[in-house]
Parts: structure tokens; C-alpha cells; sequence
């Protein structure tokens, strides 16, 4: 989402990351009890890394040395280790954005400069998964996922080339904002563009639900601010349903327990849904949360916000 966004801060709480230590008071407001479950009342949120100009596309990584993470403007794409040292995975990275796995194991990165969706293979060469569409370049990608058919999802709205540090600028060469399935390299299908700006997106555990927030507020002000939920056909994707809405900021990354529940990266820190649609809390964060990823069997939630890495634990 643009900067107009990235730069709200949340009530003075910016001592956590200035600190690296851990949230002197709660960080964890439960809305529902069902949030218990999933994580403790009185967790405390803890930084990890406070150096990047900002973070986003977390994934758990252990293969390449830990949690992978792009400093989208900074140009680099980063690895925190477990004695939290930094090391660079890639730079100059193409202002990569979003990151996820594939069933191999393999990083899938979208590159905002690049205006494209790469894999590095075991030899650390690139594969090119997408960069254009019907003979014209994408926007922007900027979130991806692997799909329950084994395909990579992403979203392309148009932030990277409207946003000077994050990319070129440039005019859209598409007539829409998509999200797009790729089954092989450099044949990107259209699976919807029922959305202004799509950002993150997730799948529920059954793979019958797709998530996708909704950002279009982030460049106009009337534009929507929600997380849609669209069913999984053979076919496709079905007509979309409103999952949850936001009276402020916009959402991002997205990412679903195996549970269902729904936790999304907003304006004041990871929002947490039952699979029903009902709100059970929130973790705030000192800056705008951007994009969160699970450790190892899920019991660390890693958050991507502004400058900096945090983490909570979780129960389940």
C-alpha cells in the first residue's frame, strides 16, 4: 500500500522498535474468547530486526537459513536467522515484494521493478513465472501463494509503479487488476479482476476459499477496504462474498491457520478472524503490519511492519 499508509504510527508505541525489546504492556486484545485458543492474552510482542526501510513478504524458510523477508525499498531481499543475525539473500532484488514456497521448497518472489513473478531454483538461478499478460506487462505484482492444484497465485495491483521507492513508474499496460494462477512458466491465467487493487491473499485449509484483501482505499479514499472470500470451482473462482471489512487503513498479507482462522496484516496490527466471518481480536503492532508468515508448526507468528521484524507466540 502507498506511504500515506505506511507512515501511521500507533499510539506512540514506536519505543518497541526502538528498543529491540520486548511490548512493555498488551499487545493482545480479544474481541471473542475463541481468540484464546490461538494465542495468550498476555503474550508480548517481541523485535527481531528493526534495520529495513520496509519490510514485507516474510516466509519461513529453514532451507535458506531462516525467515525470508524483502526490504521493498531498500532493494534487497533479506534472511534472519535464529541468533537473529541478517544476512542477504538478494540485492539489487528488483524491489521485490511478496514471498512464498513452493511444494519443492523453492522461494517465489514478486518483483514490482521487474513487473514479474520469479522462482530461484537449487542453483540459485531464476525462473521467470510471469510478466505479462495478453502480450502486455503486468502491473505490479505483489502477493503470492501456492494453491491447493499446485499452481502459484498472485495479485497485481498497480502500487509498484505508482510509488517512486518501490519500483519504476509507469502507466498500466492492463486493463484491470487481477489475480492470476500460474500452472507453468510464462502462461499466467486470469482468474478474476472483480477487485480495485488486490493485495494479499490467502487459501482456507480445505482449498475450497480464496482470500483476498481488497486496497483500493489505499489510493482513494472511497475505494474499498475489505477481505473478499471467493469460492474455489472447478472452473475457477465463483462470485465473491464480503468476508470482513475495516473502518480504517486497508488490509494486506493474509495468511490462514489450519483452523481457518483468518489473520491479517491492517493499519494497527494483525486482525484475527473465526472462519465464520466474526472478529476475535487483534496482536497491535507499533507501525503499520504489512505481512505476517507462521514458524516452524506454527508456533511463532512473525510480522512484517514498517521497518521492522516482530514475533509473538502462539498456542496453536
Amino acid at each position: 500500500m502507498p506511504n500515506l499508509h505506511r507512515r501511521a504510527l500507533l499510539g506512540g508505541a514506536l519505543a518497541l522498535a526502538a528498543t529491540g525489546a520486548r511490548a512493555a504492556g498488551p499487545v493482545v486484545r480479544v474481541d471473542d474468547p475463541r481468540l484464546t485458543d490461538l494465542v495468550d492474552p498476555d503474550a508480548r510482542l517481541e523485535t527481531l530486526y528493526r534495520g529495513g526501510r520496509w519490510c514485507e513478504g516474510p516466509v519461513f524458510a529453514p532451507r535458506l537459513g531462516g525467515l525470508v523477508f524483502s526490504d521493498v525499498k531498500a532493494d534487497r531481499i533479506l534472511v534472519l536467522g535464529a541468533d537473529r543475525g541478517v544476512a542477504v539473500l538478494r540485492a539489487p532484488a528488483n524491489n521485490a515484494n511478496g514471498n512464498t514456497l513452493d511444494r519443492q521448497g523453492r522461494l517465489v518472489t514478486c518483483e514490482h521493478r521487474g513487473r514479474r513473478v520469479v522462482r530461484q531454483e537449487a542453483d540459485g538461478n531464476l525462473t521467470v513465472l510471469a510478466e505479462r499478460f495478453d502480450g502486455k506487462p503486468l502491473n505490479s505484482p505483489n502477493d503470492a501463494v501456492e494453491g491447493p492444484d499446485g499452481a502459484i497465485w498472485f495479485t497485481d495491483p498497480v502500487f509498484g509503479i505508482t510509488e517512486p521507492e518501490e519500483g519504476l513508474q509507469a502507466v498500466p499496460a492492463q486493463s484491470a487488476r487481477r489475480v492470476y494462477r500460474v500452472r507453468e512458466p510464462g502462461r499466467p491465467e486470469a482468474m478474476t479482476d472483480a477487485l480495485d487493487q488486490p493485495n494479499g491473499l490467502a487459501f482456507a485449509p480445505d482449498g475450497r476459499t480464496l482470500y483476498v484483501s481488497e486496497a483500493g482505499a489505499a489510493l482513494n479514499p472511497e475505494g474499498g477496504r475489505a477481505i473478499l472470500a471467493f469460492p474455489v470451482t472447478g472452473a475457477g473462482l465463483g462470485p465473491p462474498r464480503t468476508f470482513a471489512t475495516l473502518e480504517a487503513g486497508v488490509p494486506d498479507g493474509l495468511k490462514v491457520d489450519r483452523r481457518g482462522r483468518v489473520l491479517a496484516a491492517c493499519i494497527d496490527g494483525v486482525r484475527i478472524y473465526d472462519p465464520d466471518g466474526t472478529p476475535l481480536g487483534r496482536i497491535a503492532t507499533p507501525t503499520v503490519a504489512g505481512n505476517l508468515a507462521f514458524g516452524a508448526e506454527g508456533r511463532r507468528l512473525y510480522i512484517a511492519a514498517g521497518h521492522a521484524i516482530h514475533a509473538i507466540p502462539l498456542r496453536a
